[in-house]
Formats: structure tokens, C-alpha cells, sequence
């Protein structure tokens, strides 16, 4: 079940909402049970044969959790952290197969010229999120922070929907305490109005903005795949074009997917951590990867970075850490080599924005204007992340390497009027160039000078300031529902 479909908007979140709060006044262990089975069944929705999958791992996760749990209360430190392990490796071997037992098998074959196959493995959705998620409680729990144990409420905080199938990753420290609070479980009608205003705001994102550059991004990137085996090139514009619908598309769709995500658990009272702001505005790598998927940055760098060093064994081996924790980011996203390119990238880049920092910018260039400081490192950092994203984006390694040269201007097709104006590679998918040009403008006006969503404020002081609110998400739902066509999963289900 989408988000954006006529289902969760008309039947599934309205029943679960009402059920939520006429239980959560008869009793709360019956509304967090409501709204645990009620998550069960919107992942079941998927594919209904991975509830077990996703209930058995609830389960063992809550009993190591509680066992790891004991052993720190009777001071048995070394069986604690063999518990920990086992639990770690148990987690991570059940994430491997799914997610990536094919593609080492594949790679396997290619270098040791077998045949071996493990047949058709289904991923299922989400398995990354909520994998992660219960990592961090068992070493939150390893670590003495984890002060509660209630199982419905781990379950709720496992399964809770608006997060399960792309995020954002929790900390049981920063949930449990609102399941046991009692206000979550009575109507706050300003929580609801906000909350269907981010709701409203992610799904205008994800419909008119994200699901407009799709077909795009599609049509340059399949155009240079078909242009390889004839040996035609893009032209500059075009690999220009294609590069930033997808840096645009992948933009709304998480943002959207991040409003939405928010706006659903702020309507039951709960807020979820914020996990994307304006991360095209960074002046540096560094900002953007703490703006870009904010807690899946944490959790790489509390539970991955820091536990390899850190920064506390010297230079050399802060950025072989940081290389390493980007490198598994990447592999995290998904199963194949443009994933594990894109996250070395980013490593490099990092590596390379510290070096900057350490030897150039702070000896050298104090005299440097902070405005235009600013406006250079933004340049250059969203040059480098629309850069990053072509080799995140390709089908393969030779796809991410023609378009890269055409952006460049190592390799391209001569460009011309007609080129800007249709494109070879975009009439394959029947599209105007100018009427992809129309819609960047916008778009990228937008993501630079906008606030982020989750920095307004919706006042709700008077009468007037009520309808003229009710007033602008009537009117956007209808613009976007008119959109609904065709099915549109959020990019990052595949992850």
C-alpha cells in the first residue's frame, strides 16, 4: 500500500486513526496494539508471506535484547557481549542473504568462471530499515540505554508504518517513552492539522514534483544505454538534463516520502526524528551528509565509524574509517557496484572536503567574504553530488561513465538548437527538452530558496488563519490526487 494511492488516503489511514484513539480511551495497551496489528497488515499488504519473516525477527531481536539486558544487571560483561554478537551477526547474515546473496554469487561466478546459483531471492520490503533499526536497540541495550521492555510497545516501535518500509531509522530511547505517554493516545487537533499539512505538502512533492522529472531521467538514461550499442553519444545538455532530473526526482521522493512520513506519525501524536533538511543548500560534502538521510548518517556514524576509530587513531586512519563507513553506505543502498562506486565516491569526497579544511581553507583563506565562501562550496558541492548520483542512477559502470564524460565535455555528441530544444534521446520517450527546461527552473528555485518543510510553522491562532489552512491542503490534495495515475513506489522501497 502507497502512500500515494487512493486506498491508504480514503479507507486505510482514516479507519487506523479513528480505531487508534477510540481504543486509546478505553485502554492504551489496546490502541498501541491497534496501531501495532494495523502496521503488521500495511506491510503484509505487500507480501503478505513476509509478515512471518518480519514477526520472527521482532521477536528474536526483543529476546536477545532482554537476555543482553540481564547479563548487564548480573555484571556478566563477557556474556554480554557474546549476546550482542550473536545477535549483530544473526541480523546482518539474515540482511545479506536476502539483500545480497545473489549479487556475491554472480561475482563469484564471473571471477571463478562457475555456474553456482542460488535461484530467485524476493527482497523483502524494507528489510534494511527495519534490520537497522533493531541493531540499534540491541546495542542501546548493550550500552544501558534502553530503559523499557514492554513487548508491544518494541513491537509498535518495530513495526510503526509511517517509518517501516524507507525510514527514517529509530532509536528505541527516542520512541518508547511516547507509547507510554498518555497524551499520545488523545486527539491533539493541532497535531493533526500540522500533520496533514506535512502529509499534503510530501505528497504534492512526491506526485507533481518527483513523479514530473521521472519520465526524464528514464528517457536520457535508457537513451544513452541504447546509444552505447550504436555508438551514438549525448549531447552535453542532454547528459546535463538527464542527470539533474534524476538529482531533482530522487530529491521530492525522499523529501516527500520524509513530509509524508512525519506528517502520518505527528497525526497519532508521535514524532518521528527529522531525517532530511534542504540537503542541496550545503556548502560542503560534510553538511550534506548532515542534511541528506540524517539518521541513517547517525547511525553509520554511531554504530559504524566511530566503533572502527574514528578520528582517534590519526589522520591516515580517519579517512581510511571514513572511506570504509561510505563504502558500506553505499552497499547498504543496494546489491551491485554503481551502489559501492557511489558510496567510495562520497568517501573520497569527504576525505577530500577535511583535507581542504585542514590545509587550505583555515591557513589560507580567512580573507575569503563568507558569502562567497558559501556560494563556491555550494557550487562545488552540488556539482559533486549531481555527479554522484549519475553513477547511484546508472544501469551499469560503462552507463555511469558515458554519461559523466558527456557532462564534462571529454566525450559528447556537438550540440545544437535542436538538441536543446527536443533532444535525440528524450524524443525516444516523446518529451521536450524545453519543457523539461521550464520545470528545472522551478524546481531548483525551490530546493535553494525555500524553507524546509519541517522548519515552517503552521499557526493555528484564530478562525480565519484555521480556513485559510483547511483552504490550501483541500486545494493541494486535489491537485494531486487529480494526478493519481499509474503506480509510483518511492525510490527508496528498493532499498
Amino acid at each position: 500500500m502507497l502512500f500515494n494511492s487512493y486506498a491508504f488516503i480514503f479507507a486505510y489511514l482514516p479507519v487506523v486513526l479513528l480505531g487508534f484513539f477510540w481504543l486509546g480511551r478505553v485502554s492504551h495497551v489496546f490502541a498501541a496494539g491497534w496501531l501495532a496489528l494495523a502496521s503488521l497488515f500495511f506491510y503484509g499488504y505487500w507480501n503478505p508471506a513476509y509478515v512471518g519473516l518480519l514477526l520472527g525477527s521482532i521477536v528474536c531481536n526483543y529476546a536477545f535484547g532482554m537476555w543482553i539486558a540481564k547479563a548487564g544487571v548480573r555484571h556478566e560483561e563477557a556474556r554480554k557481549k557474546q549476546l550482542l554478537v550473536v545477535a549483530t551477526t544473526a541480523n546482518l547474515a539474515l540482511l545479506a542473504y536476502y539483500k545480497y546473496a545473489n549479487f556475491f554469487v554472480g561475482n563469484l561466478n564471473e571471477v571463478a568462471g562457475s555456474s553456482l546459483t542460488l535461484g530467485e531471492i524476493a527482497l523483502p520490503l524494507g528489510i534494511s530499515f527495519f534490520t537497522f533499526t533493531q541493531i540499534a536497540f540491541l546495542v542501546d541495550t548493550y550500552q544501558g540505554k534502553v530503559k523499557e521492555y514492554n513487548f508491544i510497545h518494541y513491537t509498535l516501535f518495530v513495526t510503526y508504518f509511517p517509518h517501516l518500509i524507507a525510514g527514517p531509522v529509530l532509536h528505541h530511547k527516542d520512541m518508547m517513552p511516547q507509547f507510554a505517554h498518555a497524551a499520545t493516545y488523545r486527539v491533539n487537533w493541532d497535531n493533526i492539522a500540522t500533520g496533514l499539512m506535512l502529509f499534503t505538502l510530501g505528497l504534492a512533492k512526491k506526485t507533481l514534483w518527483a513523479d514530473s522529472f521521472a519520465p526524464y531521467a528514464s528517457g536520457v538514461f535508457d537513451g544513452v544505454q541504447h546509444g552505447m550499442a550504436t555508438g551514438a553519444l549525448p549531447t552535453i545538455y542532454e547528459a546535463w538534463a538527464g542527470a539533474l532530473a534524476y538529482t531533482l526526482q530522487i530529491y521530492f521522493d525522499f523529501s516527500g516520502y520524509t513530509d509524508m512520513a512525519l506528517g502520518i506519525a505527528l497525526m497519532f501524536g508521535i514524532r518521528l526524528p527529522i531525517n532530511f533538511n534542504s540537503p542541496y543548500k550545503a556548502t560542503s560534502i560534510i553538511e550534506f551528509w548532515r542534511r541528506w538521510h540524517m539518521t541513517l548518517s547517525a547511525f553509520l556514524r554511531d554504530y559504524l565509524y566511530i566503533p572502527l576509530g574514528g578520528s582517534r587513531h590519526g589522520k591516515l586512519r580517519r579517512y581510511i574509517n571514513l572511506l570504509a563507513t561510505m563504502l558500506l553506505g553505499g552497499l547498504w543502498h543496494g546489491a551491485g557496484w554503481t551502489f559501492v562506486l557511489w558510496g567510495a565516491l562520497h568517501g573520497v569526497y569527504l576525505m577530500l572536503n577535511h583535507l581542504w579544511r585542514e590545509m587550505i581553507s583555515g591557513r589560507f583563506l580567512n580573507w575569503v567574504p563568507v558569502w562567497l565562501g558559501n556560494l563556491a562550496g555550494g557550487m562545488f558541492t552540488f556539482v559533486a553530488v549531481v555527479a554522484a548520483w549519475v553513477v547511484f542512477r546508472a544501469e551499469n559502470m560503462a552507463q555511469a561513465v558515458v554519461m559523466l564524460k558527456a557532462m564534462f565535455g571529454i566525450a559528447a555528441r556537438p550540440i545544437s538548437f535542436d538538441a536543446v530544444l527536443h533532444g535525440n534521446l528524450l524524443t525516444l520517450v516523446d518529451m521536450s527538452g524545453s519543457k523539461l527546461m521550464r520545470m528545472l527552473i522551478p524546481a531548483l528555485a525551490w530546493i535553494w530558496l525555500l524553507p524546509n518543510s519541517t522548519h515552517i510553522r503552521f499557526i493555528r491562532r484564530n478562525a480565519a488563519l484555521t480556513m485559510l489552512q483547511a483552504g490550501i491542503v483541500i486545494w493541494m490534495l486535489y491537485l494531486v490526487i487529480d494526478q493519481f495515475g499509474s503506480y509510483s513506489p518511492f525510490l527508496y522501497f528498493q532499498f
